[in-house]
């Protein structure tokens, strides 16, 4: 089939062509992010393949479908970004990867909370300049530490398994509770009140839009840490800015922000950056950043690349399972 990749970047460009050389689809790559502007570039294509931050809205759906295409073939597991119902009257097939990697997402979150208290960014670029103060360094033990992990699908079960490691006593929020985890289910307002650190790891959705709002963030045990390596709109931002110069909330590890599109994935070194709460946020001491990462390793864009072909082959012979299948609710 003749696929249009949207977004693409030389690291998933690599692991689709790749991947196809199992497959034999026509990929057609473009650097564009897709939007109602760019989806023309999609003519003659059967399928359009874009990534997470790219727009789908009922004006780009409808421009797509006028071009031919027949499938969404996602390659990311969020589908926030989609107008589901648009595509389902347009008669458009949205197919997505379920998972990909719940070791390299729940990893990663370790890896910022653990940067984040240790102070690791500052020490090393100390050492760079060869100061080797240790004013200014102190961090906390986990062990023994209440984390409040928000979400127990895959990626949240498996960040529970390696903190449970680490002697933390782990509370837990979810629609759906998993007897198997080493985790106390509670209700939402005892998590935020005995969390000292929220880890989160939900979809979004519209019930979960700003679940991190300034009334949650009243609510959190004083001096609280928040990752976040999920979505960026489950925390208002806003009122983040706010608690963390309050010393409400202690210290925020961020791989995705609510207005990432249009800067993440994109090198602005030379440019002014035109999101003021992103600066203000990128300048202060206690908060961490960074680019949506959370994903990006070998056997994560491997899986991605395998899964999203593998959809559109199944698609082309009427058998994509209904698994994988984005529906409108």
């Amino acid at each position: 089939m003749i696929v249009a990749v949207f977004d693409t970047h030389r690291f998933d460009r690599a692991a689709l062509e790749k991947a196809n050389s199992e497959f034999g689809h026509d990929l057609r790559f473009f650097e564009v992010r897709l939007e109602p502007r760019t989806a023309k570039l999609a003519e003659d294509c059967d399928v359009v393949c874009p990534f997470v931050n790219d727009l789908m809205d009922r004006p780009t759906l409808t421009i797509l479908r006028n071009h031919g295409v027949r499938l969404i073939a996602l390659r990311c597991a969020g589908y926030n970004q989609i107008d589901v119902a648009a595509a389902g009257e347009l008669g458009i097939v949205v197919a997505r990867v379920p998972e990909y990697s719940p070791y390299a997402v729940a990893e990663h979150a370790v890896a910022l909370l653990l940067a984040l208290n240790r102070k690791l960014p500052r020490a090393y670029n100390r050492i760079r300049e060869f100061n080797f103060s240790l004013e200014g360094l102190v961090g906390f033990d986990l062990h023994g530490k209440t984390l409040g992990i928000i979400g127990t699908g895959k990626i949240g079960a498996v960040f529970a398994k390696i903190m449970a490691g680490f002697g933390c006593r782990l509370l837990a929020y979810d629609v759906c509770p998993r007897d198997e985890l080493p985790v106390r289910y509670v209700e939402f307002p005892q998590l935020l009140a005995e969390s000292d650190i929220l880890s989160l790891h939900v979809p979004l959705v519209p019930s979960t839009r700003h679940l991190l709002n300034e009334s949650a963030m009243t609510q959190l045990k004083r001096g609280t840490f928040i990752v976040n390596t999920s979505r960026g709109a489950l925390i208002d931002t806003h009122a983040l800015v706010e608690a963390l110069k309050s010393g409400q909330v202690g210290g925020a590890a961020l791989d995705v922000y609510e207005e990432e599109t249009g800067v993440f994935f994109h090198d602005l070194s030379g440019e002014i950056l035109q999101d003021d709460v992103l600066a203000r946020l990128i300048s202060l001491p206690n908060v961490l950043i960074t680019s949506h990462q959370a994903f990006l390793t070998h056997e994560a864009l491997a899986n991605i690349a395998s899964t999203t072909l593998a959809n559109i082959s199944a698609f082309e012979r009427d058998t994509l399972p209904e698994s994988v299948q984005v529906k409108a609710e």
